[in-house]
Parts: C-alpha cells; structure tokens; sequence
C-alpha cells in the first residue's frame, strides 16, 4: 500500500533538484526488442526535457539482457528515431550486457540479503489469486526453507535469487506524485537462467553513471521504492523520480504496435513525418497549441513539471497519420 503526500507542489521539488543539476544525470533506456513507439518516444522528451531544464547531462542506456528477446539492427533504429526528433545523448551508450561483472559484484555484497528461490511465475500467479493475495509482492513461498527442502527443490529446478526484504519500508520523492512510502518487496535480483535482473541491473547502473533523477512511465511506480532500499543497502542515493503518464489506445490499455501505425517508421509511410509527431506530443504535454509546428527549444522554454497533465495520453493511430498536415 502507498502512503502517497500531496504532489501540488511538484514544480518546487523540480526547482530544488536543480540544485544537483551541475554533477547529475538523467537517462532513457530502452530494450532493443523492437521499435520505438510514440509512447516510448514521449517518455524519451520528456526525459530529455526534464534533463535539459537542468542543466543535467542525458545519457543513453541499452538494456540488452534479455538475449533472447534482442533483435538484432533494432538499438541502431531506436538511436535513429530519437535523433529524428532532436533528442540528442551526452557521451557513449551504457551497454548493460558489457557489464555482467559489475552486477555480479554488486550481488556478493547482497549475500546475507538474499536467498534462493525455486517458484515458477504461474507458482506467483496463483499466489497472488488467491483471497488476500497481493498481484505487486512475493508472496514468500521460500523464503524460509529449510536446507533441506532447498536440495530437493535444486534437483528439479535451478534457484533464482531474492531479495530478502524483511517487510522492511522506503520512501521515495517523485517530481510529479510527491513523497512515497511503501513496503519493500522480495525482488529477483539474479534469475534461474543465470541473468541479472531488471531491478538490481538498472539500480547498479544508474549509481555507476551519476543518474539522480529518473524520468519513466508510470506503470513503474509500484517497484521504485524497493529500488530505492536496493540502492541505500549497496551505498548509493536513490535518485529523485518522475513517473509519467503512460500513453493508451482507445481501450485504455497500453499502447502496443499491433495497435497500428505508432511508430516513426509506420507514420512516416502513412505519410506523417517526425516534425509532425513531434508536434502532436508536444500537443499532448501542453507544450504546443493544437495545429502549432513545435520544436524542441520551443518545448524547453516552457516546459514546468507543474503544467504537465497527469493523465493518460488517449493515442488513436488513425488520427496520428493525419498528422502529415503539420509536417
């Protein structure tokens, strides 16, 4: 559960971040699984915009760990539609899966927090359904084996790794949804396949790279405080956040390609180029009147946090290819 303070003063707490602006960071990392679509896109601006207010440097991540799911060309294509639209990176991408040792140092020192675990995710599924089941949090099935049941469960099944959280709590401060205090959960932080996971590779990897502020989309506000505990039990300072809306399709789901024509590739051959998708994100930050052909020192000389809607950005892809009117 969230303990969540009044966010009204959101363009303050962006104010006192600058404060950091001189040594910090900010970033957008994607996964090379597939192209970028507007939603990814605006995430990216607005990443880009929160940095640059600052005077923050922006850097670029590539979280390539999950090899099987890594098309190859596509981290090329995604560095391509973000310089379309002028978003520009300070230095060389972060590969994540040059740095394998420095996730494996980071978890020795994690040893006394961690312990094995042998459940599948549809294990966790049915936990979560079950009454009083929670679908965000682990719900600690072995957490406290015995040794022996541990060397049962290792004949059948290799172990991931967990964090051992001990119901411990966090408080994080985000830009857009004020303070946050909410209960840590028992993460993965190396999976059964041998991989680092998600939530210890971007907490090593921001700390490496001076990140203090992470701007993303909302749908990761449930994890952010136990990345913050992760980041405080190896010596780092979490970073300030920035949860942004997410952007949906008409069915308020998340938008996804097969939605349609949302990426610049599919836009640009229905006829919409990137000026012109440009201007309709700006449109959907309130950085643009509808109609006005944006750019980006347009959008950073009056970007304020405070003006930035909370809601969904509603994205019909048929409305997106008439876009071509603005380009």
């Amino acid at each position: 559960m969230f303990d969540i303070t009044d966010g009204s003063t959101r363009s303050a707490t962006h104010d006192r971040a600058t404060a950091a602006s001189g040594a910090g960071a900010g970033r957008f990392a994607p996964s090379p699984t597939g192209d970028l679509h507007v939603g990814n896109l605006r995430t990216a601006l607005l990443a880009w915009l929160f940095a640059r207010s600052t005077r923050r440097r922006f850097l670029l991540r590539i979280e390539d760990l999950d090899i099987p799911r890594v098309r190859p060309g596509i981290a090329d294509r995604q560095l391509s539609d973000l310089a379309a639209l002028g978003i520009t990176f300070d230095g060389e991408p972060l590969v994540q899966s040059q740095r394998l040792a420095a996730y494996r140092e980071a978890l020795a020192k994690l040893t006394d927090r961690t312990y094995e675990c042998f459940c599948s995710r549809r294990e966790i599924a049915e936990a979560a359904s079950a009454p009083h089941g929670s679908v965000t949090r682990y719900p600690g099935t072995c957490r406290n084996l015995t040794e022996a049941q541990r060397n049962e469960r290792r004949l059948t099944r290799q172990p991931a790794l967990r964090l051992r959280s001990d119901g411990a709590q966090q408080t994080i401060r985000d830009v857009l949804h004020g303070q946050i205090t909410a209960e840590v959960g028992d993460i993965v932080l190396w999976r059964n396949d041998g991989v680092p996971a998600y939530n210890l590779a971007v907490v090593v990897d921001d700390a490496y790279s001076g990140i203090d502020e992470v701007v993303r989309g909302d749908d990761l506000l449930p994890t952010t405080p136990t990345q913050a505990f992760l980041a405080e039990l190896l010596g780092h300072v979490p970073p300030i956040y920035a949860h942004v809306p997410m952007v949906v399709n008409a069915e308020g789901r998340r938008l996804a390609k097969r939605d349609g024509p949302v990426t610049l590739p599919d836009l640009a051959a229905a006829g919409a180029e990137p000026g012109a998708v440009l201007s309709l994100i700006a449109e959907s930050l309130n950085l643009a009147a509808p109609g006005e052909q944006a750019s980006l020192d347009a959008m950073l000389e009056r970007f304020d946090p405070g003006h930035l809607p909370l809601g969904p950005w509603v994205v019909v892809p048929e409305k997106l290819t008439r876009a071509e009117r603005l380009g």
